[in-house]
């Protein structure tokens, strides 16, 4: 079977996304592959296609049982024959689950990397036809990557303790050149097919955002989002448990998630939010990775992460079924000390030397900064983004909170002199300060500190007092972004003279642009009418149901954008329906008869009229009618299978299941 046909048949797919087919076709030709897709870009298909069109089995490393779960119960609800083994089994279930291995019942296996190392595990390998090795994460090998697991590192050991090595195919959602060379080295892949698809998430709307009151604001947020599943990440455990009291308190769905909490309440609310239950999580980014919901359409962090590939990571678990998401980002000065005390005392790792430990603090140093640049920029976030991934993307994008943001280019020159000979005079006083410091100095501020620094005594003290503090703060970021100053990580953070500082005294003019006005201009693709709306609702009401009776998230069922497809063009025969995005054969054979029950219900409920639909099932009816004598034709060796019989067979493509009605 063609894999163009695999996609149709399992997952409902017309095409493949940007890289998919070229990833699949090296597979199935024998090459390793290293595949660099964005969250959300569908690295899984690459791997699940081909999985399906060779011999033997695909063994996939997953770093989260949640995530293996979610993957197996896609799969199964496509028709997929998938299974997992983890810890979420009894030894019972997970002995049937190796018996069914050896009986050749399954085609793709989920475990984790620590399952690698068991020697019974070992053993069902080296008995089995291991196609081919998937490591989904793979940057996780990496110590220079976000989320280095030491697990990861055991994988090429397992590799060579097979009787003969498979295809290996190693994906990642972020990697820079650092971590994909770590990728190619550890796992040991043999000369990889590289595809590095563009992290362009078209669906995503990006705004940072520099509230007074951070909580005001996402409040402000979340009810411009309401019954919309939503993620806000905070930094801390005590700031999750603050922001998920308040949120209840003010009458949201709100849950939690972070790692101090026992796992069976994490458990537990980790579904409320996956099953609908519950429709905001707040959470740490020990929430992350293994989430596959495909409805959330916010992700909102209320605190800034450390650096941007965590940050976009976490922001692409919006929008995964491709309907227009928001990213919002709520930053404060203060979240750049939270993500210092994080780099400054990570976790122990005995895995890393104390050598190497100061490498990636310095390189993790690096990283916030870029970061905190991201948040400070008024130039198009979106390029701001691509650009750190490599890529070359337009100067505005018109669909982020800086592009439709107010801007107006602003003569800077002076405000810059002002603010150079400031870090001079503070200096030479003997004196450091960073940056909020130094804004308050030149606004003047009567602050204790200030005074007990004897700073109020120099030249410059209160010299831009006729500005904001917001503004002067935005100047200074715009100075250290530019590279006319620097803050330096390792001491204390403080504002330092760089070599183009001198530049400034000597008169260079800048001009940046500055907020005018703000508004909140995102417009959704994804908005249905209010006749179809109300569909859209029924067709929910029946998908939950459906996910209640087979125990899984509802948009393992069909995905939101499925559903608003539906609501468009409204199938109400077998061919219409399989041709909806999102319905393969198996989905169709479960659930098409009821969905368009509830369409063709909904058309006389609303009252519609319904002559089209019956119109449109004689018209399929009468088309399996000919196609079926047609078939019949071709066995019985008939002259009357003319080519206009065969062409209609031919495109539609159901045979098989013609013969059987």
């Amino acid at each position: 079977m063609k894999k163009e046909k695999v996609l149709k048949k399992y997952f409902g797919h017309k095409k493949f996304r940007d890289g998919q087919s070229e990833i699949i076709d090296n597979i199935l030709e024998g090459n390793d592959i290293l595949g660099i897709m964005p969250t959300g870009a569908g690295k899984s298909m690459c791997y699940q296609v081909p999985a399906l069109m060779m011999e033997g089995i695909t063994i996939v490393i997953s770093p989260l049982i949640s995530l293996m779960i979610d993957q197996v119960n896609s799969l199964v609800q496509s028709g997929v024959a998938a299974a997992y083994i983890n810890s979420s089994l009894t030894l019972a279930q997970q002995n049937k689950v190796v018996s069914n291995i050896y009986k050749g019942m399954y085609k793709i296996i989920y475990v984790a990397p620590e399952r690698l190392e068991l020697e019974g595990f070992i053993r069902v390998a080296q008995t089995v036809k291991i196609s081919m090795i998937t490591i989904d994460e793979a940057h996780c090998v990496s110590q220079w990557g976000h989320d280095f697991r030491p697990g990861y590192l055991k994988i090429e050991e397992f590799i060579k303790k097979l009787s003969y090595r498979p295809i290996i195919a190693a994906f990642t959602a972020t990697a820079t050149d650092d971590v994909r060379e770590d990728i190619i080295r550890i796992l040991k892949l043999n000369n990889p097919y590289i595809k590095v698809t563009g992290f362009n998430r078209e669906n995503l709307y990006f705004e940072v955002q520099r509230p007074k009151d951070k909580f005001t604001a996402l409040c402000d947020i979340l009810d411009r989002h309401k019954n919309q599943s939503a993620i806000v990440y905070c930094s801390t455990r005590k700031t999750v448990e603050e922001v998920c009291e308040r949120l209840n308190d003010n009458g949201y769905d709100a849950t939690r998630y972070h790692a101090g909490l026992d796992d069976d309440e994490r458990q537990k609310n980790q579904d409320d939010f996956i099953y609908d239950r519950c429709e905001i999580m707040i959470a740490t980014n020990a929430f992350g990775m293994g989430i596959d919901k495909s409805n959330v359409y916010l992700v909102v962090h209320y605190n800034m992460p450390k650096n941007i590939e965590s940050y976009y990571q976490e922001a692409g678990r919006a929008g995964r079924d491709g309907g227009d998401a928001d990213c919002i980002m709520l930053y404060s000065a203060r979240d750049v000390n939270t993500a210092r005390y994080f780099i400054e005392n990570p976790d122990e790792n005995s895995e890393i030397s104390d050598q190497m430990r100061i490498k990636i603090m310095e390189k993790d140093f690096e990283r916030l900064k870029m970061m905190t640049f991201y948040c400070t920029t008024s130039e198009c976030l979106r390029a701001f983004i691509l650009e750190y991934f490599g890529e070359n993307p337009p100067l505005n994008c018109d669909n982020c909170g800086n592009c439709n943001t107010n801007f107006e280019t602003t003569d800077i020159t002076v405000d810059a002199q002002k603010i150079v000979s400031c870090v001079y005079r503070i200096r030479k006083k003997g004196r450091s300060c960073g940056k909020t410091l130094l804004a308050e100095v030149l606004y003047g501020s009567k602050l204790d500190k200030i005074k007990r620094l004897d700073l109020d005594t120099i030249s410059t003290y209160g010299i831009m007092s006729d500005m904001s503090l917001k503004r002067i703060r935005y100047i200074i970021d715009y100075l250290i972004q530019e590279g006319y100053l620097e803050v330096d990580e390792m001491n204390y953070r403080t504002v330092q003279p760089t070599l183009k500082t001198k530049e400034i005294l000597n008169g260079k003019e800048l001009s940046m642009k500055l907020i005018k006005e703000v508004s909140y201009t995102h417009k959704k693709d994804t908005v249905l009418t209010s006749e179809e709306d109300r569909m859209f609702e029924r067709l929910k009401k029946l998908r939950n149901r459906r996910a209640v009776m087979a125990s899984v998230p509802a948009y393992v069922i069909f995905q939101d954008s499925t559903l608003r497809e539906m609501c468009r063009k409204r199938p109400v025969t077998d061919s219409e329906f399989l041709n909806i995005s999102g319905v393969g054969e198996m989905r169709k054979r479960k659930y098409g008869k009821e969905f368009m029950e509830e369409i063709d219900a909904h058309a006389g409920a609303d009252g519609q009229h319904s002559k089209h639909i019956h119109e449109r099932r004689k018209i399929d009816i009468g088309n399996t009618a000919a196609a079926r004598a047609f078939i019949l034709a071709l066995t019985l060796q008939s002259p009357r299978a003319n080519k206009v019989d065969m062409l209609f067979a031919i495109r539609t493509g159901r045979n098989a299941e013609i013969l059987h009605k």
